[in-house]
């Protein structure tokens, strides 16, 4: 697959360092580089708050040169600014050092009795990549500066914050900006990096975009540049049956949830959409939803009779299902048939015990939709949120939507995205529901399976935004026209 510059490329650590070797290769300054980052800190800084004491805390990275341009800068414009150092300022190397022989003001070894005095800190104590734990007096420090809350700019990431996965080494500044440069990194949208960040400020320090195409990164930050080409918009030619045929499977208990997905999957827009369930349960998916189709099943066979029809192209199995081996039965067909398949809930628990003779199984175009207790019944969860994903997609065959706050979409090929607009109200019940028929649905019509999961994760955020307080999983589905239109 061509790679395509898109702007919202997440890198790495090691890829960021990567981009400036790029950067300096073709002539670019490494200094210049650390004077362009200082004076974007500088001009965020400046914008969002105004004359006030300040104090820079410097560790002995380059992240610490491009605190003492800021400070250098800050002096210059007549604002009252301290440096705090961590280690002996005869440490510091390369660019960093001579950042630091600029800084003609006031400089001491940091510590809690610095603080006394202080209405904002900018931190660029630890950068990114931090190896180790904090401990020690930069750890005192941070917890004090946290049990203050007082005002934090963090250079890059908050110290104490890993670009590569959000976590937290040993302890962490929480800060309410953070200024980056380039490209986010991943630690910028994970949980509890997100958190922690405050306002991320994405700044243009002199790379040329030109440089992705050498480093051709894999994971990018989901939004709408990366997917809106695929996306079905309705066509003046089109009609019900140009739209996709979704078959539902739907429980007999439960029977709220598969009645949700149906409705967020016609919603929006696959042409047609059908239910299929036990007779019993006939009255209750029809009763409120007459543009939803029902199946009757009246013995085993009849499911993989019905999805048999080759007018039906797409298959949601789990929703409100029940944890049974008819559910089990269910999600093999589908998958048997090569139909585009959403497995959800209970059709991933149903697997638990052997997870492996499910994978074994997905041939096809397949999205699986745990949330993290569901992701922990089937995949190994040792490591860090986005490398599990990762991992379990390329074992799975499948693309695997690891819902959360922060949701990841992992397919087998490597690519991947972090998710970014969810909103706190979307925790409310059946919200998982309707995003497997957002899903379900974008994949009836066509669009290609990791864009339409990307589509679907990003659409469910934005409806949640748009609609706003006092959400449940039905407004949701009433939302996305709105978000449809804006699109």
């Amino acid at each position: 697959m061509d790679f395509k510059i898109k702007g919202t490329e997440l890198l790495s650590n090691d890829e960021m360092s990567q981009a400036d070797k790029l950067a300096i290769h073709a002539g670019k300054s490494s200094f210049d580089l650390m004077k362009a980052a200082g004076l974007a800190v500088f001009l965020v800084l400046r914008k969002s708050w105004t004359w006030r004491k300040v104090l820079v805390l410097c560790g002995p990275g380059n992240n610490g040169g491009d605190g003492f341009i800021v400070a250098s800068l800050l002096r210059d414009a007549g604002w009252p600014v301290r440096v705090g150092l961590l280690g002996d300022i005869t440490a510091f190397k390369g660019d960093a050092a001579v950042a630091a022989k600029l800084w003609q003001g006031e400089c001491k070894e940091i510590s809690k009795g610095m603080l006394g005095e202080v209405d904002l800190i900018v931190d660029g104590l630890f950068g990114a990549g931090l190896s180790r734990d904090i401990s020690g007096i930069p750890r005192d420090v941070i917890n004090e500066i946290n049990g203050r809350g007082i005002d934090c700019l963090s250079i890059d990431v908050p110290s104490g914050v890993d670009g590569n996965t959000g976590q937290v080494k040993g302890c962490a500044l929480r800060a309410k900006e953070t200024v980056t440069f380039f490209r986010k990194k991943p630690g910028h949208l994970l949980l509890p990096g997100r958190l922690l960040s405050g306002k991320v400020h994405l700044t243009n320090i002199g790379i040329e975009d030109s440089v992705l195409l050498n480093i051709k990164p894999h994971l990018i930050e989901n939004s709408v540049e990366n997917w809106r080409e695929y996306f079905p918009f309705s066509q003046p030619t089109d009609h019900k049956y140009s739209k996709g045929h979704a078959v539902i499977s739907g429980g007999s208990e439960m029977t709220g949830a598969a009645r949700l997905a149906a409705r967020a999957t016609r919603r929006i827009g696959s042409g047609l959409t059908t239910v299929v369930a036990n007779e019993s349960v006939r009255g209750i998916y029809l009763s409120e939803d007459p543009g939803c189709m029902f199946r009757p099943l009246l013995k085993q066979e009849d499911f993989e009779d019905i999805i048999s029809d080759p007018r039906i192209n797409t298959v949601l199995v789990g929703p409100g299902n029940g944890v049974t081996d008819e559910i089990r039965r269910r999600a093999i067909v589908a998958l048997r048939m090569n139909k585009a398949t959403v497995l959800d809930a209970d059709a991933l628990t149903v697997f638990q015990d052997d997870p492996n003779y499910l994978f074994d199984w997905i041939k096809g175009p397949t999205v699986l939709t745990p949330h993290e207790g569901e992701f922990a019944r089937l995949f190994d969860t040792s490591l860090d949120k986005l490398t599990n994903c990762k991992v379990a997609a390329e074992l799975s065959g499948a693309v695997v939507v690891l819902k959360g706050p922060d949701t990841v979409i992992a397919a087998p090929d490597g690519r991947s995205a972090i998710n970014s607009n969810a909103r706190p109200n979307l925790a409310t019940a059946g919200s998982g529901d309707v995003l497997a028929g957002i899903i379900t649905g974008l994949l009836a019509q066509g669009m290609p399976i990791f864009e339409a999961a990307s589509a679907g994760v990003w659409m469910h955020g934005e409806a949640a935004c748009l609609f706003g307080v006092g959400l449940v999983a039905e407004d949701i589905i009433e939302t996305i026209p709105q978000v449809i239109a804006a699109l």
